[in-house]
């Protein structure tokens, strides 16, 4: 049998509270990171990944709320807080308009569905995740759910392999 990266066996390795506490960084809410813990040992990355898909995809709407909160508003990163300016580098050096538009639509939208508009922001610049926003505004709530859903396992992944590549 094949031995797992060390990074990665690290971290199956990691006792329930350390390895609570990393998880709860990638993702906020307190199933995911018990559905992800439970789900241990992970032989390679692709069942990590797939651990959180699964997990992801098994959240109730008070546990998606649980994740969502612990995103910064698009075009509004944390300040201090690496993970968040680093996801939105997008928005950085964008003209006041542009974030001002930003900040509307980003009402309009947590006025329908109760919630940050949440977006894979990595790579994006902020008038495509403008764009997006304005594209997903129409949506009916069950189908936002589902996008956002979508978004949150991207933004887990890209979480979970930067843990997993740091040195």
């Amino acid at each position: 049998m094949t031995q797992p990266p060390p990074a990665l066996a690290a971290l199956a390795a990691a006792d329930p509270a350390g390895l609570r506490e990393i998880l709860l960084e990638v993702c906020s809410s307190p199933a995911w990171a018990a559905a992800v813990a439970a789900s241990r040992p992970w032989s390679d990355r692709a069942e990590l990944l797939a651990a959180n898909a699964a997990a992801t995809s098994g959240l109730s709407a008070a546990d998606l709320r649980d994740a969502l909160a612990g995103h910064a508003r698009i075009g509004a990163p944390k300040t201090g807080d690496a993970v968040s300016e680093r996801e939105q580098s997008g928005v950085r050096g964008a003209d006041r308009a542009l974030l001002d538009e930003l900040r509307t639509a980003n009402a309009a939208y947590e006025a329908k569905f109760g919630h940050v508009f949440l977006i894979c922001a990595t790579g994006r610049t902020a008038a495509g995740m403008l764009e997006a926003l304005r594209e997903r505004l129409p949506n009916d709530p069950a189908a936002e759910a589902g996008t956002v859903r979508g978004e949150l396992r991207r933004i887990n992944d890209l979480r979970l392999g930067r843990l997993l590549d740091a040195p």
